[in-house]
């Protein structure tokens, strides 16, 4: 376990069916693992509501504002003021998810563009990190991130990343923060295991994406935050790593990536 005593759930959506019916159990279950700070990520802003309603509900629970790429014709007109506006909650402490995502096409990709370059300017002037989703779309991903760092730094983390090693590398040299999910401990996630291997330890944090990837041994089940614990093991023995130094460093990662939230004081050595 890490100096704060927990690991961190850096990405799960606490408000989505499948968890919202048994939240407190959900809550619960995860603190008995270890978990003791969640972020739970708002992904259509029509839906802002619950994400406050959870956060001020627990107090170990944080939230960001933004809308998926999925939805970016559905919102299609929100300005970067309302997302500025809405981060001005104090527990509201990054911007997104938001990205690219040509595998599904659920939104046109120039629309997808727009939204990410909207939540990549909130981040930059509030100084709040973006959450990114990207997938299938290396390429433009790369070029927008390149042509927005060009205009100022931003912080962010890739989401769940299953992506390329050239964008691992390129989002590295950025200076943006790369999130492993349950996807890690599948058979055939070989490629994203070799990837995994090479993010530096300073820059690498851990999700669960609940209620979706499932990880080994829960596959097939409702993902939830308790199950970062599994994700953390198996990614600790992957990279030649102890528990205690990978969920030390992930936790102290997550705190210096969403700087908004002010950690518990460290438990004594």
């Amino acid at each position: 376990m890490s100096k704060y005593g927990y690991i961190v759930d850096s990405h799960c959506h606490l408000n989505y069916e499948g968890i919202i019916e048994q939240q407190d159990d959900v809550v619960q279950r995860a603190r008995a693992a270890g978990v003791g700070c969640m972020l739970s990520i708002n992904t259509k802003l029509r839906q802002y509501p619950e994400i406050i309603e959870i956060i001020e509900k627990y107090d170990d629970i944080f939230g960001t504002v933004g809308i998926h790429p999925h939805e970016a014709e559905n919102e299609p007109d929100v300005a970067v003021q309302a997302l500025l506006e809405r981060a001005v909650h104090p527990k509201i402490v990054g911007i997104g998810e938001t990205g690219l995502d040509y595998y599904y096409d659920n939104a046109p990709r120039d629309m997808q563009a727009v939204n990410f370059r909207s939540h990549i300017t909130a981040s930059r002037e509030l100084g709040l990190p973006v959450i990114v989703h990207t997938r299938d779309a290396d390429d433009d991903c790369i070029n927008i991130l390149t042509e927005e760092m060009k205009k100022g730094f931003f912080p962010g983390v890739i989401h769940c990343f299953t992506a390329s090693q050239r964008l691992a590398d390129a989002c590295l040299e950025m200076g943006l923060y790369i999130s492993i999910s349950g996807i890690v401990t599948f058979r055939s996630a070989k490629e994203l295991q070799s990837s995994a291997k090479t993010i530096p330890l300073n820059r690498l944090l851990i999700e669960t994406d609940s209620p979706f990837l499932a990880p080994v041994p829960h596959r097939g089940k409702k993902c939830e935050p308790a199950f970062v614990a599994n994700t953390a093991e198996f990614l600790a023995d992957l990279r030649g790593e102890s528990l205690e130094d990978l969920s030390e460093a992930t936790t102290q990662n997550f705190f210096d990536l969403f700087s908004k939230i002010t950690p518990p004081v460290k438990a004594a050595a």
